[in-house]
């Protein structure tokens, strides 16, 4: 049966290992990463080598293609694109403007990656950009105004879903006001619950009804000074789930960042402990990938009714596409070259 979590593999095609692992494991779902792609025909066999090992045509394979540093799929293969923050800037000279841009940016992203395979994209970042927000973030959020931050996001969501792609909203409940990188280690947030509700949490919010959402490493010490998010009872269900309303699948942000301590079957288990659906483990690693799973329930319950809703919200493409005038159109909104 399967299990509630994801995983990465190491290369471009499955091992006879990974082939067994996935086959007895059953992860819910795959991701991807630079170390996987190759060609676009090697990659078509990679998603569906997983798909056929797991037993599932529709089993997720996942992908972070944002744009600017975060892009797996890069030239020759598919387009360049910008960091969203360029829609973001864009934003307050043409409102229209930026919202036509984002929808086209993703639809079209969603064009490149729905051939091969891929069927969520992990994007958009809906956190909200401060003075003081890691790089990690930075130039990822689209800007410092979280109703800009809602509209784009919004209008991200909105072109993935008609590319055919489902996207996820992240990171819940908000990355911005981080000032170390969760990859090394762990952010402390001190600002007060009344503050992240009137900024942190109103892109959420407004998207809370996408069916797919990814958590933050971060430790918010006005909720829960113990635990960071992702392992924490308050952060999920009193924040995420009540206070935000995020009904939708919830994945953790990768638990193989440094931010988080402990073995790996234990650091999954107090993922689901806390109220994430799936747990999400990226870097291919066998050895961690078997404690992983090992520390994850089957998926049943609430859980699997959310990830079997969240599955049935994509839909491939219902109109025509002529990608070729959409970039063109996109070049024009936004003056971007793809360099």
């Amino acid at each position: 049966m399967t299990k509630a979590f994801v995983s990465g593999c190491a290369g471009p095609v499955l091992t006879a290992d990974e082939i067994s692992f996935f086959r007895e494991e059953d992860p819910w779902g795959l991701i991807l990463f630079a170390r996987n792609i190759d060609t676009p025909d090697r990659l078509r066999a990679l998603t569906a080598s997983f798909r056929e090992t797991v037993g599932r045509d529709d089993a997720p394979v996942l992908i972070d293609q944002e744009g600017g540093r975060v892009q797996r799929l890069k030239p020759p293969h598919c387009r360049k694109y910008p960091a969203p923050k360029l829609y973001g800037d864009l934003y307050r000279l043409d409102r229209t403007a930026a919202l036509r841009a984002a929808w086209l940016g993703a639809r079209l992203i969603a064009e490149d990656l729905r051939p091969l395979g891929i069927t969520v994209d992990c994007l958009p970042c809906l956190d909200v950009r401060f003075a003081e927000t890691v790089d990690a973030i930075g130039d990822r959020a689209f800007s410092p105004d979280p109703d800009a931050v809602s509209d784009l996001g919004a209008a991200t969501v909105d072109g993935a879903l008609a590319g055919g792609v489902l996207p996820v909203i992240k990171h819940l409940p908000g990355h911005g006001r981080a000032r170390v990188d969760s990859h090394l280690e762990l952010p402390r947030v001190k600002a007060s619950l009344s503050s992240l509700e009137t900024v942190d949490f109103r892109p959420f919010s407004a998207l809370s009804q996408v069916s797919l959402g990814m958590t933050a490493h971060i430790v918010f010490e006005d909720i829960d000074a113990d635990a960071p998010g992702t392992q924490s009872d308050k952060v999920i269900r009193g924040i995420i789930r009540e206070r935000i309303g995020f009904d939708g699948c919830l994945m953790s942000d990768d638990i193989s960042m440094k931010a988080l301590g402990g073995r790996f079957d234990d650091r999954a288990r107090k993922v689901i402990e806390a109220g994430c659906d799936i747990v999400l483990h990226c870097n291919g690693n066998m050895d961690e990938m078997r404690s992983v799973a090992a520390g994850v329930p089957e998926l049943t319950g609430k859980a699997a009714e959310r990830c079997a809703a969240a599955l049935g919200e994509r839909t491939d493409p219902q109109e025509e596409f002529d990608g070729a005038e959409a970039w063109r159109e996109f070049q024009a909104l936004t003056d971007w070259q793809g360099v």
